[in-house]
């Protein structure tokens, strides 16, 4: 059997598994907090036919080593709507399941508040941070007048986001009166390749990604900052997503043609018969 025929076969499959990343790539281009992936090749086991201090060896083919997140900045939106929070710079959010208890990181901050006011995801799991007006207890972040000086009993008339994550409640008190009830904190990994994409702009593995010890306020630890009524869109650059899909698709033709050529010699081969 002709080498090239198997070397053809594995650039094909690889070129469809490219071919795959870039169109999710596309078809995420308007998803929030999207990172966009990249297919990077290696090639294969080699065969050494001799020897020495210059040896000759025949490559195998073509394999995927990974497909990596590429965790660059998106674009920053506006929306007024003051439950909508982008990260401007590193770091992720912490959101937690209330059933499971399980947490998450994302990069989407299309937040709501939930029945109880708590800051929540469209899923419902709830954002972490810290939970107290004396920014001392970690925990889910509710959005409230519970905690307000003196021991008042006003009730909430607006809220605000700080650049520090800090929850600003304005009391119904006539003298319109602001006190913090909590801080949106934020994480941090040494190998944010390690994430695992759960859909739902959600990432698991977070152990395996060498998180901070314990999450940091925004504009510490070479986290970014928050900023309060936009949100972060998809990082996605079609431009360069359309020219890697044409130069894929060149590949994948050339190693269609490579089989085709192969099979021909081997053609060629059984004819001699003749």
């Amino acid at each position: 059997m002709i080498q090239s025929l198997s070397a053809g076969v594995s650039g094909i499959q690889q070129f469809q598994e490219k071919l795959d990343v870039i169109g999710n790539n596309i078809a995420n281009s308007n998803t929030l907090g999207f990172k966009s992936g990249r297919a990077d090749f290696e090639d294969t086991f080699s065969q050494t036919m001799t020897g020495g201090t210059s040896p000759i060896q025949i490559g195998s083919g073509v394999s995927t080593g990974t497909v990596q997140s590429m965790f660059g900045q998106g674009t920053i939106t506006a929306t007024g709507n003051p439950t909508d929070v982008a990260i401007d710079g590193d770091g992720f959010f912490t959101v937690r399941d209330p059933v499971s208890g399980k947490e998450f990181a994302t990069r989407a901050g299309n937040f709501n508040r939930d029945s109880q006011g708590y800051l929540v995801t469209a899923e419902g799991y709830r954002v972490q941070g810290y939970q107290d007006a004396g920014l001392g207890a970690p925990g889910d972040i509710r959005i409230d007048e519970t905690g307000q000086p003196n021991g008042g009993t006003a009730l909430m008339n607006n809220f605000n986001i700080d650049k520090y994550g800090k929850v600003h409640i304005i009391l119904d008190d006539g003298a319109g009166t602001d006190f913090v009830r909590g801080q949106i904190l934020l994480q941090k990994f040494q190998n944010p390749g390690a994430l695992v994409k759960e859909g739902k702009n959600l990432y698991s593995g977070i152990t395996a990604a060498g998180p901070l010890a314990a999450s940091v306020a925004p504009d510490t630890n070479g986290v970014g900052t928050i900023s309060s009524e936009h949100l972060e869109m998809s990082n996605v650059d079609l431009a360069a997503e359309f020219a890697d899909l044409i130069t894929t698709q060149r590949g994948f033709q050339a190693s269609a043609r490579i089989i085709t050529t192969s099979d021909e010699m081997l053609q060629e081969v059984v004819n001699l018969k003749h």
